[in-house]
């Protein structure tokens, strides 16, 4: 150290400055203090010797060491050695610090206390080390006075600190990561690959910078198995079927067919020529009658002027409508029909004016805004099936977003389009030589509506003119409509049962339809009961929804009396939740003239259209019966009859029967189409002529679901016709009365137990069913 100047050592100093100074140095190397404090408390404490410490080099500089046999480092004249910036271990060159360390090891080994163990190898070098290269920028000198006493550099691997690469100090283990080859090097040079002499941690070590040291050695991004906890990896393993689960012990079920239509009755040849025959012999007869938001009649809309406004669309469209000198549409093209909720009678007059013009009407729901999820699949719709033309009203149109230039605005997904305001002033008389083509029901589409699956995307379901005929004749027969009935609609009458009994059905038999907007259903959820009352009402057309806000809003309702109702249609009796609903309005309402047997729960879907319907014991029907049934074993689709006391059950009613002329059976859910045994739930299948016929333009899955082939277990084919999958989940009851446990969009298979989101809502409202769900809905 004679280049140095004076050595600290040759300097007289007392015994406690020496001890102090030692100290010093090891609580810098164990990283309680800083370099800075450190110098600042080390010149404090030699502030009164400093007179004969001029020449000291406080900050202390490297000696030279002879390179090991792993280095290749040149040995360069003294005077030109700089130090290098990027060294975090010079510091630590001291033979006080030496002394101190020696001195410990030895008050240890005295005190025979064991030393630490967990030491890595200098042969296996630290995953964080090995990989990535040493930190040159300006904070690696305070990082590294931040070091723990178990990696203290040694003499040798300090000069190789400056000297080697990282690579290859990541292969020989770097000195962070080796305590005890720093150790090993200080107690006299022994292979580091054969040292296993560790220093002690001290304790006086703060927790938080221990705490900082364990933070700065994890990796930045844990492993991607961290995220996932032990009990969701065995959730996701195979689990092993349950020896003593149910199983189905019936024998294998038969097809189930209906009633066939009754041949006697003089039907129309078509819906078309029903609406010409009642419109130019019944013109004044009432047809459909509007409400507003206050229950006031605001329009009532009559065969004949449904007949004339058709007409004069239906000529509009075919030869008012130009582009470059050639007609805008041609038959068998499709036209969007935007309507609101609030407005059935202009739905009415375009559904039938397409109808009239030979084109597909497609209706959807009024766009609110430009890039409307929803929307956008409806959009996607309407480009697929090549629509390039929307009829709304004027009315409909002003509430629309607008472009700059004033029209409409183009929405996001849509296809571009036209828009046709169909209102009175805007259409054209046609001729008296014109006349609408030919009015047979054939095989041609006749309407599409859309579909929305649980993924979220929208199909659309294409109804041809011999089916929706079909769909006409069975309703009559199954509710046993007749002419000039009156029939209160609370549903959507664009699509599903209110489009099949308030607009179709309606105009076969000459019925007059009461529409209630749903605005009006919010102001006041007792107005149909009221229109029931007012018009003399022999059927009307519910959701579970509207019989449950009747109860709440009934109190107080003395005058009001349903004993002119002779069918109360409830189109989501499929649902399980259904039942209470339809046995609490039973209950308050059978004292104001409602009999048990009119209320009439029915399934149905976009795909198989009506499955089944309860009848009144007037039409034939058989008594209704409620299933109790155990929900475990429905968890493994067995049917098994519980007691009724038990929360774990399921309590659902029947749906009636089977559609006149159609064919229903059950086969199972996974794999082939096979018949299920008569106490298994599987997904019902219709074959019917009153059934959609396809998805527009999806060949391949039109084939799954509208050509399915159901066959015995023994793989013979039950029917020489196809079949329809209806995407209910359900099976055959006594009486052979159809029973609807779900449906199969929303099913949820875990493990090799199925369950239901019905199945949630009904256990939900048996516990509380006023307070916990509906209130809350």
């Amino acid at each position: 150290m004679a280049d140095r100047g004076c050595p600290l050592e040759a300097v007289p100093l007392p015994a406690e400055v020496r001890e102090s100074l030692a100290e010093l140095e090891l609580e810098l190397s164990e990283g309680d203090i800083t370099q800075k404090g450190y110098e600042k408390k080390r010149a404090k404490l030699l502030a009164r010797y400093i007179p004969l410490t001029q020449g000291v080099d406080l900050p202390l500089q490297a000696e030279p060491r002879t390179p090991g046999p792993s280095q290749s480092v040149v040995a360069a004249p003294r005077q030109q050695r700089l130090r290098p910036t990027n060294s975090r271990d010079e510091r630590f060159r001291s033979d006080v610090h030496t002394e101190a360390v020696q001195a410990a090891l030895a008050k240890y080994r005295e005190r025979k206390v064991p030393l630490p163990s967990k030491r890595r190898s200098v042969l296996v070098p630290s995953s964080a080390e090995a990989c990535t290269p040493p930190d040159t920028s300006s904070a690696s000198e305070d990082e590294g006075s931040l070091r723990r006493p178990g990696q203290l550099p040694s003499t040798a691997l300090q000069s190789r600190a400056s000297a080697e690469s990282w690579p290859e100090r990541a292969i020989q283990g770097s000195s962070s990561s080796s305590s005890a080859s720093s150790t090993s090097s200080h107690a006299g040079g022994t292979p580091a690959g054969h040292a296993h002499l560790g220093v002690p941690v001290n304790s006086r070590v703060s927790s938080k910078i221990r705490q900082l040291l364990d933070t700065l050695k994890r990796p930045k991004r844990p492993p991607l198995r961290e995220f996932f906890l032990d009990d969701a990896e065995e959730v996701l393993g195979v689990q092993q079927p349950d020896p003593n689960r149910p199983k189905p012990e019936g024998s294998q079920m038969a097809v189930l067919r209906g009633e066939p239509l009754a041949a006697g009755t003089p039907w129309p040849p078509s819906l078309l020529a029903a609406l010409q025959r009642w419109g130019t012999t019944q013109p004044r007869a009432p047809c459909l009658t509007a409400l507003d938001t206050t229950g006031k009649a605001i329009h009532t809309l009559t065969y004949g002027k449904l007949w004339s406004r058709s007409l004069k669309l239906a000529y509009t469209l075919l030869n008012k409508l130009t582009s470059k000198n050639e007609p805008l549409l041609k038959p068998g093209d499709r036209v969007a029909l935007v309507f609101p909720n609030s407005d059935p009678v202009m739905f009415m007059v375009a559904f039938y004016g397409c109808l009239l013009a030979e084109l597909v009407p497609v209706p959807i729901e009024v766009p609110l805004t430009r890039k409307d999820a929803g929307s956008q699949q409806v959009g996607f719709l309407l480009g697929s099936c090549g629509v390039t033309l929307a009829l709304t009203t004027d009315a409909c149109q002003k509430g629309l977003p607008k472009a700059q230039s004033g029209e409409v605005a183009a929405f996001k997904g849509w296809p571009p389009l036209a828009w046709l305001v169909i209102d009175g002033k805007h259409l054209t008389k046609p001729p008296r030589d014109w006349h609408p083509a030919s009015q047979e029901a054939g095989a041609g589409t006749a309407y599409i509506e859309y579909k929305t699956s649980k993924e979220g995307s929208t199909v659309g379901v294409t109804v041809s003119h011999a089916s929706l005929l079909a769909q006409c004749r069975a309703l009559t027969q199954a509710c046993g409509y007749s002419e000039a009935e009156t029939l209160t609609n609370v549903l959507d009458f664009k699509r599903d049962a209110g489009l099949w009994h308030g607009v179709l059905t309606s105009v076969l038999n000459r019925m007059h339809v009461v529409s209630i907007p749903y605005a009006l259903m919010k102001v006041n959820p007792l107005s149909w009961i009221q229109k029931v009352c007012s018009y003399k009402a022999r059927a009307a057309l519910v959701k579970s929804r509207d019989m449950h806000w009747s109860l709440l809003a009934q109190r107080g309702q003395r005058d009001v009396s349903l004993s002119s109702l002779r069918m109360l249609l409830v189109a989501d009796g499929a649902n399980p939740w259904s039942i209470s609903s339809c046995d609490a309005f039973l209950n308050v309402f059978q004292s104001r003239g409602l009999r048990p047997e009119v209320i009439c729960p029915c399934a149905s879907s976009p795909e198989a259209l009506t499955v089944a319907i309860r009848r009144p014991p007037a039409l034939g029907g058989p008594p209704p019966r409620k299933a109790v049934l155990s929900m475990h074993s429905l968890s493994y689709g067995v049917i098994r009859v519980d007691t009724e006391e038990k929360l774990s059950v399921l309590t659902v009613q029947d749906v009636g029967q089977v559609m006149p002329g159609a064919s229903v059976c059950v086969v199972k859910v996974d794999g082939a189409p096979y018949l299920c045994k008569t106490d298994e739930v599987g997904e019902v299948c219709v074959s019917s002529n009153a059934t959609g016929t396809a998805y527009y333009g999806l060949p391949g899955v039109t084939r799954n679901v509208f050509e399915t082939v159901p066959v015995t277990a023994g793989g013979v084919p039950v029917s020489d016709r196809p079949f329809t999958r209806t995407g209910l989940l359900g099976f055959v009851g006594p009486g052979d009365l159809v029973f609807i446990v779900g449906k199969l969009d929303g099913l949820m298979v875990v493990g090799v137990r199925r369950h239901n989101a019905d199945d949630i809502v009904a256990t939900a409202l048996a516990v509380e069913p006023m307070k916990f769900v509906y209130r809350g809905r």
